[in-house]
């Protein structure tokens, strides 16, 4: 049985102030000598890493993202010639607390990173939200259709289906980085940082029986 039906599609967002941030943080090392790049690399991230940790940021705070070691070369006259190992090591930080962003960042350079980035800002509760955002895209939608069926002289008398589209994903890295080079403020020197807003957007369509 083919019923009249009415579709509309509703949409909502929901913006919440970030309450946590995600920053890599770098170290590289280089030498003539593959092993002693390695040695050097591992002591300075080691050293940041203590520091982290001393922060009190939490058991599973600090992770490893990336490793690498591999050769670097000059180009003389066509002629490639090996310049040395570079080592590389890479940590994400979780930082459950906004205002400690700056320090976390301080902290960093001044304890052998060469250099910081990548900083991200999220929701610890960001299922909470997104339902929130369903909720309302869910109502307005239905108040189109509503509204719809009043101006054809109709009544709304079943919902048919709801379908939700899914949109956006975890909030993209920020531009950042901040080179061992550039950074001539004394050590600790914490950095202004301005998270912003989390916009989380929901759309819906709705299907609608009309009698």
């Amino acid at each position: 049985e083919n019923l009249p039906v009415i579709v509309t599609t509703g949409q909502a967002e929901v913006k919440r102030a970030p309450d946590r941030a995600w920053v890599a943080i770098n170290a590289e090392s280089r030498s003539k000598d593959p092993k002693e790049a390695q040695r050097m690399n591992v002591a300075a991230m080691e050293a940041v890493v203590a520091k982290l940790k001393g922060m009190n940021l939490g058991e599973d705070a600090i992770r490893t993202t990336a490793y690498e070691l591999h050769p670097e070369f000059d180009y003389v006259e066509g002629k490639q010639i090996l310049r040395g190992y570079v080592a590389r090591n890479s940590i994400e930080v979780r930082i459950d607390e906004i205002a400690r962003v700056g320090d976390v960042l301080g902290v960093a350079v001044g304890s052998g990173a060469t250099s910081v980035g990548g900083l991200r800002f999220g929701l610890k509760d960001r299922d909470a939200a997104e339902r929130e955002a369903l909720r309302l895209a869910v109502a307005d939608a239905r108040s189109r259709a509503d509204a719809a069926a009043a101006g054809a002289g109709v009544q709304v008398s079943r919902i048919q289906r709801i379908e939700e589209q899914r949109v956006g994903g975890p909030e993209p890295p920020r531009p950042m980085m901040r080179q061992m080079a550039m950074v001539e403020s004394a050590a600790g020197d914490a950095p202004p940082i301005s998270p912003g807003t989390i916009e989380i957007r929901s759309i819906v369509t709705l299907t609608v029986q009309i009698r």
